[in-house]
C-alpha cells in the first residue's frame, strides 16, 4: 500500500509527458500543413478537401462505372440516374453527384477550379438508366410539389422543353408554383435550399443510422 501514492505519481508523470509528447507531435504535424507563407490556392491544390478528384480525360465514357457513388452522400448514383450530374473541371478532374444538392457542393469546394463541362440526367427520357444532357441544354423544373433528390422541392433536368413543360403543368405542379429554368437559376434554387434541406438530411440519415444500429 506503501507504493501508492508513487505508483500514482509515476502514472501522473508519465501520462503527462506523453501528453506533452502528442501535443508536440500534433503541433510538429500543423506547422507542416502551415507551409507559412504559401498562398491559399496553393495551399487547397495540396491539402484541400478535394485535392485527389480524379483526373478522367474521357468522363463520359463508363460513368457510373467509374463513378458510381456520390462521395458526399453515398448514393448510388445508378438508382438516382435521372438527378445525377457528372462535373468536369478544367484540369480534367472529374466529380460525380447524385443530384444537383451534391453537386452545389461540390462547385462550393473546388472554388479554384473553373467547370468545363456540366451535365445532368434527363429526367424525361424513357431509358431506366437516364441519358445525360449538358446543363445548358436542358430545361430545370423546380416543383415544390414533390421531393427531390436531396431536397424538399424537387429539381429535375429534361432535355426536351416540352417534356419540361408536361412536368411543370400537373395539376399539383401548377398549384405549388413550378416553373421552368435554366441550369444557373436552378443552382442557386439548391443553394438557396441548403439550410432546409440539410436539417431534413440530417434528420432522415440519424433515423437510418438508428435502424441499422438496432439491427446490427
Amino acid at each position: 500500500m506503501q507504493d501508492a501514492p508513487y505508483n500514482r505519481r509515476h502514472w501522473l508523470a508519465t501520462t503527462a509527458i506523453g501528453t506533452v509528447a502528442l501535443g508536440a507531435g500534433s503541433a510538429a504535424k500543423s506547422t507542416a500543413l502551415a507551409h507559412p507563407g504559401m498562398p491559399p490556392t496553393q495551399w487547397t491544390d495540396q491539402h484541400g478537401l478535394v485535392a485527389a478528384l480524379p483526373k478522367d480525360p474521357d468522363p463520359l465514357t463508363n460513368e457510373l462505372a467509374k463513378y458510381p457513388r456520390c462521395r458526399y452522400c453515398g448514393m448510388e448514383r445508378a438508382k438516382f440516374s435521372h438527378t445525377r450530374h457528372l462535373l468536369v473541371y478544367e484540369d480534367d478532374s472529374v466529380e460525380g453527384t447524385c443530384s444537383i444538392h451534391c453537386a452545389a457542393i461540390s462547385l462550393s469546394l473546388n472554388m479554384d477550379r473553373g467547370p468545363k463541362a456540366l451535365y445532368a440526367g434527363d429526367a424525361g427520357a424513357q431509358d431506366a438508366i437516364k441519358p445525360l444532357v449538358a446543363v445548358d441544354k436542358a430545361h430545370y423544373v423546380l416543383d415544390p410539389s414533390k421531393t427531390g433528390t436531396m431536397t424538399k422541392s424537387s429539381k429535375f433536368a429534361y432535355a426536351s422543353r416540352a417534356a419540361a413543360e408536361a412536368a411543370a403543368g400537373t395539376e399539383a405542379a401548377v398549384k405549388a408554383g413550378a416553373r421552368i429554368v435554366d441550369f444557373d437559376t436552378a443552382l442557386t434554387a439548391a443553394y438557396l435550399g441548403m439550410a432546409e434541406d440539410t436539417v431534413m438530411l440530417r434528420k432522415r440519415r440519424g433515423e437510418m443510422r438508428k435502424k441499422l444500429k438496432l439491427g446490427a
